[in-house]
């Protein structure tokens, strides 16, 4: 089927609305703290444990937003909307609260709001896509957390130099700027009549195969590595390259150098040939990333730091698509809750990954342990796939 012009340019316009919203969602509105927890850190106003505390707070806000997804039957732009200007309100909140407890609540509800913003952006903007017979674009939406993320990075640290409230008011004034860019697009709402997330998923388990059954599951837990193996690096690495090299200046970029590699990482994973296996494709994805983290204990040079910040970030969004990939191979057009539930293990993950790192690290001095536990744990995830890959395979050549 070709594709006209009028639709080619709809679709591109939801693409890079999509994009814009999840840079604000998950660029900003989840990994701002990443480029200003050094700040914080600096100005006495955290410990190290305690910024641990905040960073899993927001990532169980993460969690509940994503288990909430499937119970939410409001329309997809709204919810999108609603979820972009609540994430600005936060940000700014930040620099304006002066407490733990409120920081706590904020970053808590940012979480929320990223994965409701996610999930729903999502949902629109692939159907839009779909409709308009265009799905290799998204790899653009998929670009906006790398984007935000570069952005934060670069932004965060310069702002920062007038303390950490100008930092977070002005990403959360950047944050508004960029919903105000994009916000009447999703004013077209055909395309995001209901959220997609009341799949009837009892339905499509009770008629799925026991292999695909299998599948789901291992997909589920296997997802949850994912989200434990990249998040300490993805919330510690100023500290990270600061503690390794404290008379440097370069520290400071290999937050947007992670969030820069993202872009091509998601625009190559978007092309990859359906026929492809996902877990294979994960199986590498993983692989990368164990081998990111682990030069960052390897090789803790600027050399090293840097290559590690782009084999991590090249592959988070890829290793995102493919999962959702896998799930509709596995339930098609019902495949919301499976995506919901491993988006959630994936939450289990990134609670439990700074809850571990930070007082560890506080304790040892150093962050080697908890990153060597984070490789391992997305090199057993890239094996795991593999074995399942196999088994798959036998089973279908039997």
């Amino acid at each position: 089927m070709s594709v006209n012009g009028q639709d080619r340019r709809g679709a591109w316009r939801a693409a890079l609305a999509c994009m814009v919203t999840l840079a604000v969602a998950m660029g900003l509105g989840r990994f701002a703290f990443t480029p200003m927890l050094p700040i914080m850190l600096g100005e006495g106003k955290l410990e190290l444990a305690g910024g641990g505390v905040l960073a899993s707070l927001n990532y169980l806000g993460y969690f509940l937003g994503a288990v909430s997804c499937a119970a939410i039957g409001i329309k997809a732009s709204s919810m999108v909307r609603g979820g972009l200007a609540a994430t600005a309100a936060l940000l700014i909140g930040m620099g304006l609260l002066h407490s733990f407890t409120g920081w706590g609540i904020l970053r808590a509800a940012a979480g929320v709001m990223s994965a409701w913003v996610f999930v729903f952006a999502s949902g629109w903007g692939l159907r839009r896509l779909a409709e308009t017979n265009s799905p290799m674009l998204a790899g653009v939406i998929y670009t906006g957390p790398g984007i935000g993320i570069a952005m934060t990075g670069l932004l965060g640290g310069a702002l920062g130099r007038w303390g950490s409230e100008v930092g977070w008011i002005g990403l959360g004034l950047l944050a508004v700027v960029l919903i105000a860019i994009i916000w009447r697009v999703f004013d077209d709402g055909e395309a995001a009549q209901g959220s997609g997330t009341k799949a009837p998923v009892a339905a499509s388990s009770a008629t799925a195969s026991g292999a695909d059954r299998s599948d789901a599951i291992w997909l589920v837990a296997l997802y949850g590595l994912a989200g434990f193996g990249y998040i300490i690096t993805a919330t510690f690495l100023p500290v990270i390259a600061r503690q390794a090299l404290p008379e440097s200046s370069w520290p400071d970029f290999f937050w947007p150098l992670f969030g820069a590699a993202i872009i091509p990482g998601a625009l190559i994973g978007a092309r990859a040939p359906t026929h492809w296996d996902n877990r294979l494709l994960l199986a590498a994805a993983y692989a990368l990333q164990a081998l990111g983290v682990v030069l960052s204990v390897a090789w803790p040079t600027i050399g090293g730091f840097a290559l590690g910040s782009l084999l991590l970030g090249m592959p988070f969004t890829a290793i995102t698509l493919f999962a959702m990939r896998e799930a509709r191979r596995l339930r098609g057009n019902s495949a919301a809750g499976l995506i919901g539930y491993a988006t959630a293990s994936y939450g289990v993950g990134q609670i439990i990954g700074p809850l571990f790192a930070a007082p560890l690290a506080q304790r040892t001095g150093s962050f080697e342990q908890p990153l060597l536990v984070a490789a391992a744990a997305l090199a057993l995830g890239a094996v795991l796939f593999a074995v399942v890959w196999s088994k798959s395979r036998r089973l279908n050549a039997g």
